[in-house]
């Protein structure tokens, strides 16, 4: 075992176990001359995460990989931690755990690290759950791929993407993000960025127009948007504003990048969509441009 591997066992191990599993909230606050960044860091630990190592580590149907991400620097790592997996004929999982190393934020890093821990558990024992279900059933088929991808590395950011892909029958893309400032040693969460809630509107309006305007240009494409210039009676078209927590990342340019589940606002054919926020439409409410340039 390396000593990257050890250092990431001990922290693990040595992570107090609390008298219950909620998650708490911190607030932190970064100053600056003439400028301010407000970041709300969702802080806490899982107990059932810590406890749940040592069967990873007995389980046959789990195995580990310690398979470097070569894309970071030298400062901040990401690793696979753990991998679990299911190979049957009709029945297959591969659910693989990320592990943040070596952010100066130690408690964020913990936080952050058995979050991902804790997730895959609950995706795993769904999994199980739902096969047995399938068996007892007479059969079928049953699939989950879990991994993760990192969106943005840079001196200042660092944005992992976790994704799930379901399929029964059909399959599904889910993308969850967390971009972490590794300078500020802070989780940035979207509503952080802004002065106010006006940029739910803001950021809606643009992506609408970004959706009809790809839709005029390519007629393969489909969002599920009133388009104002037609007569449009589809009872699909939903889409009105982002949700203010809405699924972003801030990419390797330091532009916003908005993103939507498979089925969330485009038929599955669309897969994940993403939507580059110009800078110039939310000048105006940032907070600042530490950030978003």
């Amino acid at each position: 075992m390396n000593k990257e591997m050890e250092a990431l066992m001990k922290e693990y191990n040595e992570i107090p176990i609390p008298s219950q599993l909620d998650f708490v909230v911190k607030k932190a606050l970064k100053q600056k001359p003439k400028k301010r960044i407000m970041t709300k860091v969702a802080v806490g630990v899982a107990a059932a995460a810590a406890i749940f190592i040592g069967g990873l580590n007995t389980s046959p149907t789990f195995a580990m990989t310690m398979a470097e991400v070569p894309v970071l620097k030298n400062v901040v790592k990401v690793l696979s931690f753990r991998e679990f997996k299911v190979d049957e004929e009709t029945y297959k999982a591969d659910i693989k755990v990320p592990a943040i190393n070596n952010l100066d934020n130690k408690e964020l890093q913990s936080t952050l690290n058995q979050k991902y821990l804790k997730e895959s558990e609950e995706l795993y024992q769904q999994f199980q759950a739902d096969m047995k279900d399938l068996k007892e059933s007479g059969g079928g088929h049953l699939g989950v791929t879990n991994g993760y991808e990192v969106k943005t590395d840079t001196d200042q950011l660092l944005s992992i993407g976790r994704y799930t892909v379901n399929t029964v029958g059909s399959s599904s893309t889910t993308f969850h993000f967390d971009t972490i400032d590794k300078k500020g040693k802070l989780l940035i969460t979207l509503p952080s960025l802004f002065k106010s809630d006006a940029y739910v509107d803001l950021i809606s309006k643009e992506i609408t127009k970004q959706m009809i305007t790809q839709m005029e240009q390519d007629s393969s494409l489909t969002y599920w948007v009133k388009n104002p210039n037609k007569e449009d009676n589809n009872p699909l078209n939903t889409f009105e504003k982002i949700k203010p927590d809405q699924n972003f990342y801030i990419n390797k340019h330091n532009k916003l990048v908005i993103s939507f589940d498979k089925y969330e606002v485009a038929p599955g054919y669309m897969g994940i969509v993403e939507f580059v926020i110009p800078t110039d439409v939310l000048k105006d409410t940032l907070v600042s441009n530490e950030y978003i340039k």
